[in-house]
């Protein structure tokens, strides 16, 4: 048996999307008309936790910072993966066991090969 879509049921994906979209620029309308537009030298200036700012806020970070954020990132989210898997486990049987263990075999030496460049060396 085929079933076929009409136009009529995407009616509430589009309104939803319609709505989201109007909140969105009634809002970033309303703040701009609503809000101040006095421009002081006091307002403009940088604030951070009550303390007075010191030096130059472009500081260069170190690039082992942002290689250990990117990699933290990477392998959080294919750990996501992972609960899918976990929640499933029984109807995939041997096959979906098999699968996984591939994708963790595939995991680990990525996360060994990183290990092995240095990657997570803070030296």
């Amino acid at each position: 048996m085929q079933v076929q879509n009409s136009l009529s049921d995407y009616l509430p994906i589009f309104f939803m999307f319609v709505v989201a979209v109007g909140f969105i620029v009634v809002t970033m309308l309303a703040t701009h008309w609503i809000g101040p537009k006095k421009k002081t030298e006091k307002k403009l200036e940088s604030f951070e936790c009550g303390i007075e700012s010191q030096g130059n806020a472009r500081i260069p970070f170190s690039v082992k910072y942002f290689l250990v954020a990117i990699l933290f990132v990477l392998f959080d989210v294919e750990v996501i993966f992972m609960y899918p898997w976990a929640v499933n486990f029984k109807e995939l049987g041997l096959t979906g066991l098999i699968e996984m263990f591939s994708f963790m075999a595939i995991l680990l030496t990525g996360f060994f090969y990183i290990i092995k460049k240095g990657a997570l060396n803070w030296e």
